[in-house]
């Protein structure tokens, strides 16, 4: 490549060490090569206040991002791939899955403790029905705060005593260099993951996955982390699921192949629905649609009726 590489990402800090990240791996594949990465402010970013669902759903965390990969202003964008919607616009594609970051949730707590020893009616700030619904399942006593904003705003909230605890991403903990921060591991048969939860996605013009910028991005590519991946938004594709649904699910290596875990829940967690399914890596995409099936038949359809009827 004979150009500057650009890549787009959120401004948040987060956001800037995903993507310093992936420069420095794609620098490392591509010696030589001049990247700038590029700082885009999102729909999903200017309305930090408000509630997820209300706002729109998490394609408000990319649609600005893929608007300038469609206009040519950048060459790659760089996600968290829990906030890509299960289809991406036509003209753009997910080029590469770097190897994936712990996928787990965890608790942080003001007074240090786990989360089974808060008190009856602490105050657990999240912004995400999946988790609300999970952790009312466990401890319907729990009052949920909604809270949004980037890792160290919900951290400052914690830290001013306007909540007990918060529940945030292994991942994003990890990438901040926060980790002494972190009171408690959940392990998801306890609080099942979002989908793509500690994975990056790198997307780019589907015209350009053949050329440069698309061997550039294939660097990257971790074959486990896309098939586990692949599974998960299979899942939520054709379960039909979106932002305003509490689902979850996450695909691990196992014999050799993948095991897929979900579930599909009410908010408030008085309904639960789990279940389980084994397959090949090479059969990713058929694995999360059976489980899909599997959970529509045994009563997600009519979780998700209801939710939409709202």
């Amino acid at each position: 490549m004979s150009r500057e590489l650009v890549i787009g990402t959120r401004g948040s800090a987060l956001a800037i060490a995903q993507s310093e990240w992936v420069a420095a791996a794609i620098r490392r594949a591509r010696p030589g090569l001049a990247i700038r990465i590029e700082r885009i402010r999102t729909t999903g970013d200017r309305m930090a206040d408000a509630p997820l669902a209300a706002a729109g759903g998490k394609g408000l965390f990319v649609k600005e991002i893929e608007e300038a990969l469609l206009d040519g202003r950048i060459d790659l964008a760089v996600h968290s791939l829990k906030d890509v919607p299960a289809e991406v616009p036509a003209g753009l594609a997910l080029g590469a899955f770097p190897e994936r970051e712990d996928p787990r949730d965890v608790v942080v707590t003001r007074g240090g403790g786990p989360l089974g020893r808060l008190p009856e009616g602490a105050m657990v700030g999240t912004g995400s029905l999946r988790r609300q619904a999970q952790l009312l399942e466990a401890r319907p006593d729990l009052r949920i705060v909604p809270i949004r904003g980037n890792v160290d705003t919900r951290l400052r909230k914690l830290d001013a005593g306007e909540v007990d605890a918060v529940i945030l991403a292994a991942a994003g903990m990890r990438r901040l260099g926060l980790d002494a921060r972190i009171t408690e591991f959940l392990p998801p048969d306890r609080m099942v993951p979002a989908i793509g939860q500690g994975a990056l996605a790198i997307e780019l013009r589907e015209r350009d996955l053949a050329g440069d910028v698309g061997a550039a991005a294939r660097a990257l590519d971790h074959a486990e982390t896309r098939a586990a991946v692949t599974a998960e938004r299979a899942f939520l594709r054709h379960l039909g699921g979106d932002c305003h649904t509490p689902v979850a699910a996450l695909a691990q290596l196992a014999a050799g192949g993948l095991m897929l875990q979900a579930l599909v829940a009410s908010p408030d967690g008085t309904q639960i629905l789990r279940g389980e399914a084994v397959g090949e890596m090479d059969n990713a995409e058929a694995l999360g649609a059976a489980l899909a099936e599997d959970l529509l038949a045994r009563g997600a359809r009519a979780i998700l009726a209801a939710l939409r009827g709202r």
